[in-house]
């Protein structure tokens, strides 16, 4: 029975690690069109990171943002610095309390965030899916789901 449960063992070790590797490329081939695009914008990954976050926080402090993006204080400060000066966030001081400064994305940065990102990331996963049979489909989203449940019931313990 040891011997049985030590092979289910290796067996399993084996198994995540071909998952490991596969969900890393899975990872890797959808940030790819995001990546190129956020390259194209001469844009860094974590100025593409404060971006979102302020979309998604609009009026956020540099203190929130720092913490949101998990980065240092001094670097975020850099990053707002460069990204007001080419017109894609701005401070303004915050109304109530004017020894604070908020930080808001500009109509172009928020519309970009909410529209382009999501479909920059969506695209390949859903050109891969249009390539798959209608059963192949939904047994991956199954799938997916499934040890998504499982990962949390880990993660819950």
């Amino acid at each position: 029975m040891a011997g049985k449960r030590a092979k289910n063992g290796s067996e399993i070790s084996a198994q995540a690690e071909r998952m490991e590797k596969d969900l890393g490329a899975i990872r890797r081939a959808l940030r790819r069109p995001l990546e190129a695009e956020v390259a194209r914008g001469e844009l860094t990954i974590p100025q593409s990171a404060v971006m979102q976050a302020v979309v998604q926080h609009d009026g956020i402090s540099l203190k929130d943002l720092s913490r949101e993006v998990s980065l240092a204080h001094s670097t975020v400060s850099g990053i707002v610095d460069r990204l007001e000066k080419r017109g894609m966030i701005e401070r303004r001081t915050d109304a109530a309390d004017g020894r604070v400064t908020r930080i808001h994305p500009t109509v172009i940065v928020r519309k970009f965030v909410r529209e382009q990102i999501p479909a920059l990331s969506r695209g390949p996963l859903q050109t891969a899916l249009e390539r798959a049979k209608a059963g192949e489909r939904e047994g991956l989203v199954a799938a997916v789901a499934r040890l998504r449940e499982l990962l949390e019931e880990v993660g819950g313990q």
